[in-house]
């Protein structure tokens, strides 16, 4: 059955003066929780306020939630909860009284708004915090904040633009599995926006990923891990660049996960055989070979013919691992 898109862009071109940051974007955002994903510099957050209307593109048009942002841009903001990037609070206030005021920005009654805040800031996990002035917080305690405002309304779209940013690694889990609750259980409609691999894996179905200002992969996440052949952990005595030079040019492609490790993509017709026939003709050896299992970075890698180090942070040692420790995707590294 064809779902209604909760955002739909067509050749959406966007520069700051000669820079073009956005280049003929084009995109269908499904219902659910879609991952928005690319390295610092991509175009992520200007993308995000496009589709706020704060921005005007130089060409194309972008509709949020079947609203045409260029001609009804508070329509689509009073049906949009944001979590912007950097803060934006009241100094002097408490975390009650600027959720509550946020509410009746967004056109709440003063009584629900207030009502509303307290039970946000309840699920965000705030409640005790809720009367303390806002510059008291620490950063952890701000990003949730900003999540709070942003659901005071009950948004029927939620745009999360680096909500892990400057988190400790158990705030940064923390917010994740709420992010995800909001998704799986509360049925929220959000694009999570992120240069963070396993943020995206563990809490969206879909992803967009944007490099250099253009769309450069779309679809669910486990149909574009589904790679066409085996993927391999390897790795080689020598130069590992000449070595994915060299099987390249049998259609293999790769990149580096980490200080010693290449990722492959071998196609079925060649098998594991033409990578120790490349490395014995290139003088190198091929010291560790096992059969892996497609990982979000793998996916980002082949959709920016990326050959060196990821330009999208793992965020930890290993990138499948999710909140908590438990491992996503067992056997990836």
């Amino acid at each position: 059955m064809h779902t209604a898109a909760t955002v739909e862009l067509d050749d959406v071109t966007v520069s700051y003066g000669r820079q073009v940051v956005l280049q003929e974007v084009s995109a269908r955002f499904e219902p659910g929780a879609v991952g928005l994903l690319g390295p610092n510099g991509a175009g992520k957050s200007t993308l995000l306020r496009t589709l706020l209307g704060f921005i005007t593109p130089d060409s194309g048009r972008a509709r949020v939630l079947g609203i045409d942002v260029a001609t009804a841009p508070r329509d689509v903001r009073a049906r949009i909860g944001y979590v912007p990037e950097s803060d934006a609070f009241i100094p002097g206030m408490t975390a009650v009284a600027f959720v509550g005021y946020c509410g009746q920005l967004a056109g709440l009654p003063a009584a629900d708004a207030m009502q509303r805040a307290h039970e946000v800031l309840q699920y965000v996990g705030l409640g005790e915090a809720r009367y303390r002035n806002l510059e008291t917080y620490s950063s952890g305690m701000k990003q949730r904040i900003k999540l709070a405002q942003a659901l005071v309304h009950d948004p029927d779209l939620l745009f999360l633009d680096e909500p892990t940013n400057g988190m400790d690694p158990r705030g940064r889990d923390d917010m994740l599995a709420l992010i995800r609750d909001l998704a799986t259980s509360k049925g929220v409609n959000l694009i999570l926006s992120s240069h963070l691999l396993p943020d995206v894996e563990y809490t969206c179905e879909h992803v967009i990923v944007l490099d250099q200002g253009r769309v450069v992969a779309n679809g669910p996440i486990d149909a574009l891990k589904r790679p066409e052949g085996q993927v391999y952990e390897v790795r080689v005595r020598g130069d590992r660049s000449r070595f994915l030079e060299g099987v390249a040019e049998h259609g293999v492609h790769g990149h580096v996960a980490d200080v010693d490790t290449l990722r492959l993509f071998v196609p079925e017709a060649e098998g594991p055989k033409i990578l120790f026939q490349v490395a014995a003709a290139s003088g190198m050896q091929v010291r560790h070979l096992r059969p892996s299992v497609p990982t979000l970075e793998d996916v980002f890698a082949r959709a920016v013919g990326e050959q060196t180090e990821p330009a999208v942070e793992s965020g930890r040692p290993d990138a499948g691992q999710a909140p908590g420790g438990a491992h996503t995707d067992p056997g990836t590294r």
